[in-house]
């Protein structure tokens, strides 16, 4: 549902009633991932998908149920075997989807010092926050019960960092308790995820599957180089919703004209801006600089750090100077083993885009635990079980 926040927080604003479908769970090959959305208004608008298109029709229908009726509903799709043109999943994966309206009160004046509606029940309001939050890039997390007692079905929490929260999942009170404290590991590390607990909050006794969903700002794509390489890494840095910094000592080339799509542009020594940044764990870097005065002290601190990656270019014969260096200068095999150099995936890229594609590639499967292999002849998922980020968009 945070993938289209902000557009829902708009129709929240405008005070538009709608519906929307989340996926909440998969099962073989799904296209879509635990928390895609699709959402649907009174006037029949639409916005998001959750199948790519195999189920949307049926998605749109049941959205239009919920509108009418006012509850929430849980719906599995699914191939059949038996009529191939039935509605379902034609990859062969199966989905669950949860259907929720967000309803809201007759529209007041626009003169009389309120918004234009109430929303009408404390879950849709708690939704509707939890929308706010994520179209503004606040760090939050909703968490909603997608399986479980059908009075429970739907009911939703707004959690953040800190552990305040607005809503409540309702039954027993340590339900609340445990959900929060499994929302908050989920939001540290910035996953989407199903979490199954009981209803009294332990891990046993009438279970209670929760989905988790969190809205955390965009995860970030250090480039250092402010070469000609660089310029289209960041271009499909920004295509990946990444948010890019290019870091160089050399003013004359680390500039706004050579980098126009880049969110930052800093003229710094590598090594000391990165001492000056506070990464998390989803922080991607790229050191194209191939030059050991800038390399060797910025590799030096950036295989120390709990970073997503650390990848560097260069020839073979680069990459086998350039570990030696860092040997000398005290780094582990362990840490050594940590840097994808060369950088990139081997698809005989040589110009600057298919490079910065295959450097991209690189990314994307260890982000999602791919191999880089061809899917023809391979027996690997083509939709692997990491858990999804939803990142705001700067």
């Amino acid at each position: 549902m945070l993938d289209i926040a902000e557009e829902l927080h708009r129709w929240v604003e405008q005070g538009r009633e709608f519906a929307v479908a989340t996926v909440v769970a998969t099962n073989g090959s799904a296209p879509r991932q635990p928390g895609a959305a699709l959402a649907v208004d009174s006037d029949g608008t639409a916005v998001g998908s959750v199948s790519g298109g195999c189920v949307e029709g049926a998605v749109y229908e049941l959205c239009q149920e919920a509108l009418q009726t006012g509850r929430p509903v849980l719906e599995r799709f699914g191939y059949s075997d038996e009529d191939a043109f039935a509605v379902g999943l034609t990859c062969g994966g199966i989905i669950d989807i949860l259907v929720h309206p967000v309803r809201t009160s007759v529209p007041r004046p626009a003169n009389d010092g309120g918004g234009a509606g109430e929303l009408v029940d404390s879950t849709a309001g708690t939704l509707a926050a939890g929308l706010a939050a994520a179209a503004t890039g606040e760090a939050a997390a909703v968490t909603r019960i997608v399986q479980g007692p059908a009075e429970l079905l739907g009911r939703a929490l707004l959690v953040r960092p800190d552990g305040s929260h607005t809503g409540t999942l309702g039954g027993h009170p340590a339900l609340d308790r445990t959900a929060i404290e499994e929302t908050r590991a989920l939001l540290d590390a910035g996953r989407t995820a199903t979490v199954e607990i009981g209803v009294d909050g332990a891990r046993c006794g009438q279970p209670v599957v929760l989905l988790v969903e969190s809205s955390v700002p965009p995860p970030r794509m250090i480039v250092f180089g402010a070469i000609d390489f660089a310029s289209a890494l960041v271009r499909v840095g920004k295509f990946l919703n990444y948010h890019v910094t290019v870091c160089d000592a050399r003013p004359v080339f680390a500039t706004r004209t050579r980098f126009p799509d880049a969110d930052e542009i800093v003229v710094e020594w590598p090594h000391r801006y990165l001492d000056s940044q506070d990464l998390d764990a989803r922080t991607v870097l790229c050191v194209l600089t191939h030059d050991a005065k800038f390399d060797v002290p910025l590799l030096e601190r950036a295989l120390k750090l709990p970073v997503a990656y650390v990848g560097a270019m260069g020839s073979r014969r680069t990459h086998l100077d350039r570990q030696q260096r860092l040997r000398d200068v005290g780094l582990t095999e362990l840490e050594l083993n940590r840097l994808r150099s060369p950088i990139g995936l081997d698809l005989g890229a040589r110009t600057p885009e298919e490079t910065a594609l295959s450097i991209a590639a690189e990314i994307v499967a260890n982000r999602r635990g791919g191999t880089g292999l061809p899917l023809k002849g391979a027996h690997t998922p083509i939709h692997h079980e990491a858990g999804a980020v939803v990142g705001r968009v700067a």
